[in-house]
């Protein structure tokens, strides 16, 4: 097995952070967040660390039914999100979720999706890990490849026509640049020159299929030129480069000048899914190499070296996320599930007769029989 680096095929990333978290501000000629802005992208960072470490062992203890991590990637999630304001619109891939609470959702209702209890905004009827959240302007996403590209798209030609200043942050990963949704949605957006701001998370793996063999192509911000837009490879695992190049991006797309692609090169440090084992297809070495790039660590040090943040805030810091985290699962495990009858609300204003005949049926023989759960165990997800 190869092993997966961050500087590979002579592709130029875009930095500001040495690997040890040491400034290269000096020779960087972009635009450094402010320290208020470093704060917050700490702790969103460390929020989703956190959350993902507790939502799998959950998951592990057959509480809940699925997480797919985002571990080693929150730089590339957070300081990338922290550049969009809260008129501007997030259409997410599998590991942007973090962003709800990052733009102002409860962890309580975080979790409440995670268990799809009474709670959740979903009422149960999607995935955990599937997140939405209207105040956020975060849309709900599926797990079919790029569908969520063209709808970002039609959504930006929508602000366009409306003559607003917004723009939407259309994140994707590596394995979607080879679907049809992707490509659609880049010439799409080429042509009708969309406010919107594609973003490729590069994590290495589109499941057990490595990056190197998704395209030909030299980076996928090279895949820009073909759509007629700008492209930036940068290293996702710098959050200050990232926040730059989004950025640069975002204003971009928010002066009408059409769409941008930007490429944050990060790895996926677990598995694809609690479903998977990556140890089946993956060299450990790669694991550790990218291990000693971890953004986490990396923007603390240079936080540190800044004088804004130290051990002790650090502890402090995780302390309170840990146990804002543990209240939100103990409210959750102790919220009744969604009722029964939900399943047929939101898409008819009044249920068709052949949709109330199954719901009465059913809760008729859950009377007569109990859950079903209680007859076959819940769904192995």
């Amino acid at each position: 097995m190869t092993i997966r680096k961050l500087d590979q095929d002579g592709v130029q990333l875009r930095k500001a952070l040495t690997a040890d978290g040491s400034s290269l501000l000096k020779s960087f000629k972009g635009t450094s967040p402010s320290d208020e802005q470093l704060l917050d992208i700490h702790r969103a960072m460390l929020t989703t660390r956190l959350m993902d470490d507790r939502m799998l062992k959950l998951q592990r203890q057959g509480r809940i039914g699925f997480v797919g991590s985002s571990t080693g990637q929150e730089a590339a999630i957070h300081a990338s999100a922290a550049v969009f304001g809260g008129d501007d619109w997030i259409f997410s891939a599998l590991r942007e979720g973090g962003v709800t609470i990052q733009r102002g959702m409860s962890m309580r209702e975080y979790v409440a999706h995670m268990f799809g209890n009474a709670e959740d905004s979903a009422k149960g009827r999607q995935m955990p890990n599937h997140f939405q959240c209207k105040e956020a302007n975060f849309p709900s996403w599926s797990s079919v490849l790029g569908t969520q590209m063209p709808h970002a798209v039609g959504a930006a030609l929508a602000m366009k026509k409306r003559g607003e200043k917004s723009v939407v942050a259309a994140y994707t990963g590596d394995g979607a640049t080879s679907s049809c949704g992707f490509h659609s949605a880049m010439n799409f957006a080429g042509v009708m020159k969309a406010p919107v701001v594609f973003i490729i998370i590069d994590n290495g793996w589109a499941i057990s299929v490595p990056s190197a063999n998704q395209t030909a192509a030299k980076s996928y911000g090279t895949k820009a030129k073909a759509y007629g837009m700008p492209g930036f490879d940068v290293d996702g695992n710098d959050a200050i480069a990232v926040f730059d190049a989004i950025r640069e991006a975002a204003e971009h797309a928010r002066s009408q000048q059409g769409p941008v692609l930007v490429n944050l090169r990060s790895y996926r440090m677990e598995g694809h899914s609690s479903s998977d084992d990556p140890t089946r297809y993956r060299n450990p070495e790669e694991v550790k190499y990218w291990s000693a790039r971890d953004p986490l660590p990396r923007i603390q040090r240079f936080l540190g070296k800044k004088g804004l943040l130290n051990i002790q805030d650090i502890g402090e810091l995780s302390a309170e996320l840990t146990s804002a985290i543990s209240d939100a699962v103990d409210h959750a495990e102790s919220t009744e599930d969604p009722p029964f009858e939900s399943l047929v609300e939101d898409v008819f204003a009044t249920p068709p007769r052949h949709l109330t005949k199954q719901v009465v049926d059913a809760l008729r023989i859950i009377d007569e029989h109990g859950e079903a759960d209680n007859l076959q165990g819940k769904f192995p997800l």
